[in-house]
C-alpha cells in the first residue's frame, strides 16, 4: 500500500470517527430532551409511547431503502447527504407545536438515522477490511463520547426553548458534518472493500445456530432503548428532578459505555466471553433494579450508569460470537444480527411506556431488568469452538 494510499486512508478514518461524534451528539439532544418534547408538544404518555415505537420501525425501513441507494451511488454519498439532513430534523423538532409537526420531523428523523446507521457502519466495515485488523471499536467508542457532550449539551441549554437549543446545536453540526463529509472514504482509499463486504452479508446462512445470539441482542437493546428513551421521564416524574437534571442519566450511561469499548476486550481476553457476559448481563440487571428503587435522581443517575457498565459487555460480544460462528460469512453474521438492534429498540420503548401507563416508572424498569437477566443462561452460546482463538473484534452497534 503506497504512503499517499496510506495517508488517505488515515484521513478517511478520523473523517469516520468525528461523523459517529457527530451522530452521537446528535441522538443524545434529541432523547434526553424527551419531557421538553412531550410538554411543548402537549403529548400524554400514551401518545408518547407511540411516537417513540415508530422511530426504530421508520429507522429499520431508512436502513434497508439506503442498501438500495448505496447500489446506485456509494455509501459515501448517502453518508455526506443523510448526516447533515439528519441534524436538520432537529430543528424541525424544536420549530412545531402540533402533532402533525412532530409526526413529520420524528418520522424523519427515523428514516434519517437508519440510512446513517447503515452508511457509517458500511464504510466502517470496509475501512477495517483495508486496515486488516479490529478499528471498528473505535468508531462506536467514538459514538459514545458523542453521546456523552450531548447529554452534557441538553443538560447546560435544559432552560431554553427547544428551537433555541436545537438549532444553536444544528448551526455547529451541520457545518462539522458537511466539513468532514469532503474526507470519506472512497473508491481509491476503499478499492472493492465495501461491494465485498455487501457481497458477504448477501450470502444464505443458517438461522438457528444465531438464534440464541439474536436473543442476547433483542434483551440488550430493550435495555438499551429504556435508557435512551425512559430515563429523563423517569428522572423528571418519578424521582422529581430537573430537565438539567435528568439529562445526566443518559450521560452517565455514555460515559460508562465508552469506558467499556476501551477496555472491554481486555476482559475478554483475560476471563473469556462467556464469563463476561454473563457477569455483565447480571450487572446490567443490577443497574435496572437499582434504578426502580432508586430514592433520588443522584441514585437513578448512578443507577443507569451501572447498567451501562453491564451492557457494555454484552453487544459487542454478540458480534463477536456471529463472526466467530460464521468465520468465513461474519459479515453475513453481523447483517442478521444487526436486525435485532431495531428488535430491541421496536420492543423496548412500547414495553416500559405501556407498563409505565399502567402502573409506574419503577414497574415498568422491572420488565427489561427480567429480560436483561434472561441473558445470563445464554452465555454459554458465546464461548469459541474448541481450538479457536478468541479475537479481538467488534461490529456495528448503536449502544
Amino acid at each position: 500500500m503506497s504512503t499517499e494510499v496510506t495517508a488517505r486512508l488515515r484521513q478517511a478514518r478520523t473523517a469516520l470517527l468525528v461523523s459517529f461524534l457527530l451522530q452521537g451528539a446528535t441522538f443524545a439532544l434529541l432523547v434526553t430532551r424527551i419531557p421538553g418534547i412531550q410538554r411543548q408538544y402537549g403529548l400524554d404518555d400514551g401518545t408518547l409511547t407511540i411516537f417513540l415505537a415508530a422511530v426504530p420501525i421508520l429507522a429499520g425501513v431508512g436502513s434497508v431503502c439506503s442498501e438500495q441507494l448505496v447500489k446506485r451511488t456509494s455509501a459515501r454519498t448517502v453518508l455526506r447527504i443523510v448526516q447533515p439532513a439528519v441534524c436538520l430534523t432537529l430543528v424541525a423538532v424544536g420549530l412545531g407545536d402540533r402533532l402533525w409537526a412532530l409526526g413529520l420531523a420524528l418520522g424523519a428523523f427515523g428514516l434519517l438515522v437508519g440510512a446513517l446507521d447503515a452508511s457509517m457502519n458500511m464504510l466502517g466495515v470496509g475501512l477495517q477490511r483495508r486496515y486488516g485488523r479490529s478499528i471498528m471499536l473505535g468508531f462506536h467508542a467514538a459514538f459514545s463520547l458523542g453521546g456523552i457532550l450531548g447529554a452534557l449539551l441538553a443538560s447546560a441549554g435544559a432552560h431554553l426553548h427547544l428551537l433555541v437549543l436545537f438549532g444553536a446545536s444544528a448551526a455547529v453540526l451541520i457545518p462539522a458534518a458537511l466539513l468532514v463529509g469532503r474526507r470519506f472514504a472512497g473508491p481509491a482509499e476503499l478499492g472493492d472493500a465495501v461491494a465485498r463486504a455487501t457481497e458477504a452479508a448477501a450470502r444464505s446462512i443458517p438461522w438457528s445456530p444465531l438464534l440464541p445470539l439474536c436473543a442476547a441482542m433483542a434483551f440488550a437493546y430493550i435495555a438499551d432503548a429504556t435508557v435512551s428513551n425512559w430515563s429523563a421521564k423517569y428522572l423528571t416524574e418519578t424521582l422529581h428532578s430537573s430537565d438539567r437534571v435528568a439529562a445526566l442519566g443518559y450521560a452517565g450511561y455514555m460515559v460508562a459505555l465508552l469506558l467499556g469499548r476501551t477496555f472491554g476486550d481486555r476482559g475478554v481476553q483475560r476471563w473469556g466471553a462467556v464469563a463476561v457476559v454473563r457477569t455483565g448481563a447480571g450487572v446490567a440487571a443490577l443497574g435496572l433494579g437499582l434504578a426502580a428503587v432508586a430514592p433520588a435522581a443522584w441514585a437513578g443517575i448512578a443507577a443507569f450508569t451501572v447498567l451501562g457498565i453491564g451492557i457494555c459487555a454484552v453487544i459487542p460480544q454478540v458480534f463477536a460470537a456471529g463472526g466467530r460462528l460464521f468465520p468465513r460469512d461474519s459479515d453475513a453474521a453481523v447483517a442478521r444480527l444487526n436486525l435485532f438492534n431495531y428488535v430491541g429498540f421496536l420492543v423496548g420503548s412500547p414495553l416500559v411506556g405501556a407498563i409505565a401507563g399502567a402502573s409506574s416508572y419503577r414497574w415498568a424498569l422491572l420488565a427489561p431488568m427480567l429480560l436483561v437477566l434472561a441473558v445470563v443462561p445464554l452465555a454459554g452460546h458465546f464461548a469459541p469452538a474448541a481450538g479457536q482463538p478468541l479475537p479481538l473484534e467488534h461490529a456495528p452497534s448503536r449502544a
